[in-house]
């Protein structure tokens, strides 16, 4: 299947602060990717890189073949929306609504008033006099009815309260089978996200430590519970990910058992359990040191 993005050893420095470090992966055409780590891990950094707004220190980015760096026929295909998005000071709701429709060639109209009823942004009100929800309504609403070919989404549903992110995640999915593009859904709210991905790049200071498709990921691991002896026994050798004890009940998530060891431990009395996808993730990332220092982003 043919990359949309393709990023190789990139690195990304802001003065002694190394922001993303050697990253390399692939997000393939067609596709809800999932970029994900805790805040300050470098998520945001390396969307910039991507669509060009940030200028890279060693390495390569490249989205639909080409670099994007000032490159006006990429840049045309891609609509990014982050949370933080800049408008000029006297921009209302309305004005960034008119704006995106005119820049965007693929703009549905009448898919943005369905957005709009759904959402209610006060479209009349000042941008900077906008809560953080109601900002994150006017930049989900551009990001789903621009239709553009690469749509980055860089957290910008985190001033909705959850019906309101429920109702996008239902609404991209809904659109994206009707309308095939390419979506990088950049989250730390993983377990929200997770059904929503094909898949998984997680970022964490500033390294890549998970580059996998997704219902692979959500098989690698399992949760072993049961008598403490017996878990801890079945378990010895094997890739232990995180452990729980409380009295003589313990519970350890486990990596790479395959259907013969999982039958094992079923039959040594362990309740085997599926792990989720931040449980998973959480468990790759604990205890290491995230990048964020001052020049560093979510």
């Amino acid at each position: 299947m043919t990359a949309v993005i393709e990023v190789q050893h990139l690195t990304k420095n802001f003065g002694k602060v190394e922001a993303v470090r050697d990253a390399s992966f692939s997000f393939a055409e067609g596709g809800i990717h999932g970029l994900l780590g805790r805040n300050g891990a470098g998520k945001t950094t390396l969307m910039k890189l991507m669509t060009g707004q940030e200028f890279l220190s060693s390495g390569s980015v490249k989205i639909f073949g080409k670099s994007p760096v000032e490159n006006a026929s990429v840049l045309g295909r891609v609509c990014f929306i982050n949370e933080s998005q800049v408008y000029p000071e006297d921009f209302r709701g309305k004005h960034a609504i008119k704006a995106a429709s005119r820049f965007f060639s693929g703009w549905d109209e009448a898919f943005a008033h369905e957005l709009i009823e759904d959402f209610g942004p006060p479209l009349n009100r000042p941008i900077k006099k906008m809560s953080r929800g109601q900002r994150s309504a006017i930049g989900v609403i551009i990001g789903l009815a621009s239709r553009a070919e690469l749509t980055f989404f860089d957290e910008p549903y985190a001033g909705l309260d959850a019906v309101a992110r429920q109702m996008f995640y239902d609404h991209l999915l809904a659109d994206f089978s009707r309308h095939s593009r390419t979506v990088v859904l950049s989250t730390h709210l993983i377990d929200e996200a997770s059904n929503l991905l094909d898949r998984v790049v997680v970022i964490d200071a500033g390294e890549i430590l998970i580059d996998a498709d997704a219902e692979g990921l959500r098989s690698e691991a399992v949760t072993l519970v049961g008598k403490a002896t017996a878990v801890h026994e079945f378990a010895a050798g094997r890739e232990v990910l995180g452990v729980q004890q409380l009295a003589g009940i313990a519970s350890v998530t486990v990596a790479g058992l395959d259907d013969n060891a999982r039958r094992a431990a079923a039959d040594a009395g362990l309740e085997v359990g599926p792990v989720s996808l931040q449980q998973l993730i959480v468990s790759r990332t604990s205890g290491r040191t995230s990048a964020t220092k001052e020049g560093a982003d979510s």
